[in-house]
C-alpha cells in the first residue's frame, strides 16, 4: 500500500511539473481549451436628486417634563389616575382633604360679610357728618375722625375679599389636576399619605408628541449648517437603531436649535430637532441615528454599492464598454443613498456597471452579461451571476483523471486554469494525502496546486 502511495505520489508530481512547463513554454494561443468569458450582472447608472447630509447619534428627550408638586398641605384622599396612562390637560389626579380649607372658605365669607356691614355704617355715619359740617354743628375734628373711619372700614373690606378669595383658591388646589398633555410616570405617593405644600414630588409628566432629538456635530460643520440654516428650515430624519427601514425612510422633523456655544473640550455644537412623534415610536432617553438634511443635489450620478471596488490607487468599478469589454474605472464616490452610490467622478448616467461577478474580470477582455440582468432600473434586486465554467479538458496520464480549475485568462498558466482536480480513483486507490505545490510562471505571479481524494471505507 505504502510503495503504491509513493508511486501515485511521483506520478502526480511528474504530471502537474509537466503540464505546467508546457504551460510556461507555450504561447496562451497554443493551449488545449480556451476559457468563455466570465459572466457578469450589470446595472444601468441612473441620476436622481439626492440629499446631502450629515449622519450623527442623538437622544430624544421629551418636550415637556412637569413634575406635579400639592400647592396646599393635606392627606390624599383619592388617586384619579393609572401609572403609564395618558392624560391630558385639565384631568384630575389627585384630592387632597378639602374639609379644612372648605372651613377656612366659610370664615374667609363671614369676615367678608362683617366688614361689609361695616363698611355700610361708615358710610352712613360720614353722610350725615357732610350734612352737619356747614351748620358748625360738629367740630372739624369730629369729621375727619369719621372720614378716616370710613375709609378704613373699606380697606378691611378689600382685605376680607382678598381672603375669601385664597381660601377658595386653596380650595380648589385640594383637586390636583394634570397641567400639561403628556404621559403620566409612576406615583410617588398613594392615598393616606399627608404631603407637604411645595416640596412632597406626586408625579412626573412627559410630553412625547410632539418629541425633541437632541444630536451634535463637529464644529468644523457648522458653518456649512449655518449656511443651509439661513436657506429655510432644516430637516432630519430620524430612526430606531433596530428599524428595519433606511435612515432615509425614517420619520422627518425640523432642526429647531443650534446652540449659542461650542462645547468645551469636546469641540462640538449641540442641535436639537423636533420630530412628530403620534405613534410614541421614539421614547426619550433612547439612543436614535439622525440624518441632518443640508440640501437636495440635482441629477446625481448613482450606481448600486456593489459595484465599488478598492484597489492600490484608491475606489474603482468596472464598466462594460457598447464592444462588451470592461474597463476599470478610478471613480469619486460621494455619500451613499441606501444601496445606492453617488459617483462624483468616473461614471455617467446611463454608463452599465458590473454588479457581480468582478473577480473573473480582467480590464480590456471581453464579458458576458447574465440572462435577466435588469439593465434600467438599478434599484430592482440584482441576478446573481452563474458560476463560470471552464472547458472541459481532461487526460489520463497513469491512471490520474485531471480537470482544469478555471481562473483569470490573462494571469493563468497555460492560457486559462489555475489548478489540477485529480481524481484517485482511476488509480485504484481508497485514500490520498493533500499535496499543496506553489509555482510561479515567470510572469511574476504564482498557483497552487492541491492534490488531494477523500477518505473511502478501509484506508
Amino acid at each position: 500500500m505504502i510503495s503504491q502511495l509513493m508511486k501515485w505520489i511521483a506520478v502526480s508530481l511528474l504530471v502537474v511539473l509537466s503540464v505546467w512547463m508546457a504551460g510556461c513554454n507555450k504561447p496562451a494561443a497554443q493551449a488545449g481549451f480556451k476559457m468563455p468569458p466570465p459572466t457578469v450582472t450589470v446595472a444601468v447608472a441612473v441620476s436622481a436628486d439626492v440629499p446631502l447630509y450629515l449622519d450623527e447619534i442623538g437622544t430624544c428627550t421629551a418636550r415637556q417634563y412637569v413634575m406635579v408638586m400639592p400647592q396646599v398641605t393635606g392627606p390624599i384622599t383619592k388617586l384619579y389616575f393609572s401609572d403609564g396612562a395618558e392624560v391630558h390637560q385639565g384631568d384630575k389626579l389627585f384630592t387632597i382633604d378639602p374639609r379644612p380649607y372648605q372651613d377656612a372658605l366659610e370664615q374667609a365669607l363671614a369676615n367678608q360679610q362683617q366688614a361689609k356691614a361695616a363698611l355700610d355704617l361708615a358710610k352712613t355715619e360720614k353722610a350725615r357728618m357732610d350734612e352737619l359740617l356747614p351748620t358748625k354743628a360738629i367740630s372739624q375734628d369730629d369729621y375727619d375722625k369719621m372720614k378716616s373711619q370710613d375709609e378704613v372700614t373699606q380697606a378691611q373690606l378689600a382685605a376680607a375679599d382678598a381672603a375669601v378669595k385664597t381660601a377658595q383658591l386653596n380650595l380648589e388646589y385640594c383637586t390636583i389636576i394634570s397641567p400639561v398633555n403628556g404621559r403620566a410616570g409612576q406615583r410617588m405617593v398613594d392615598a393616606g399619605n399627608v404631603v407637604q405644600a411645595n416640596q412632597t414630588g406626586l408625579l412626573s409628566i412627559q410630553t412625547l408628541d410632539p418629541i425633541y432629538v437632541d444630536f451634535t456635530i463637529a464644529e468644523g460643520e457648522l458653518p456649512s449648517v449655518r449656511d443651509h440654516a439661513k436657506q429655510g428650515t432644516l430637516k432630519v430624519r430620524t430612526r430606531l437603531p433596530t428599524d428595519s427601514s433606511d435612515i432615509g425612510d425614517g420619520a422627518e422633523g425640523d432642526l429647531t436649535f443650534i446652540d449659542t456655544q461650542v462645547q468645551d473640550q469636546a469641540g462640538r455644537v449641540k442641535l436639537r430637532a423636533t420630530m412628530p412623534n403620534p405613534q410614541r415610536h421614539f421614547w426619550p432617553g433612547q439612543f436614535v441615528n439622525v440624518r441632518l438634511i443640508l440640501n437636495v443635489e440635482k441629477d446625481a450620478v448613482l450606481i448600486p454599492v456593489a459595484a465599488e471596488q478598492i484597489g492600490q490607487t484608491g475606489p474603482y468599478v468596472y464598466v462594460v464598454k457598447p464592444d462588451s469589454t470592461a474597463e476599470l474605472r478610478p471613480i469619486k464616490a460621494g455619500q451613499r443613498q441606501g444601496d445606492q452610490l453617488v459617483i462624483e467622478e468616473g461614471v455617467k448616467a446611463g454608463e452599465k456597471v458590473i454588479i457581480a461577478g468582478q473577480m473573473l474580470v480582467a480590464p480590456g477582455a471581453p464579458v458576458s452579461i447574465a440572462p435577466n440582468t435588469p439593465t434600467t432600473d438599478p434599484t430592482t434586486a440584482p441576478t446573481t451571476a452563474p458560476a463560470p465554467t471552464a472547458n472541459a479538458m481532461r487526460d489520463e496520464i497513469g491512471g490520474l483523471l485531471l480537470t482544469p480549475s478555471p481562473c483569470n485568462q490573462e494571469k493563468g498558466w497555460g492560457g486559462g486554469f489555475c489548478g489540477l482536480d485529480i481524481d484517485p480513483s482511476r488509480a485504484g486507490m481508497k485514500a490520498t494525502p493533500t499535496l499543496t505545490l506553489p509555482l510561479s510562471t515567470g510572469r511574476g505571479d504564482k498557483t497552487e496546486f492541491s492534490l488531494a481524494a477523500e477518505t473511502g471505507a478501509g484506508a
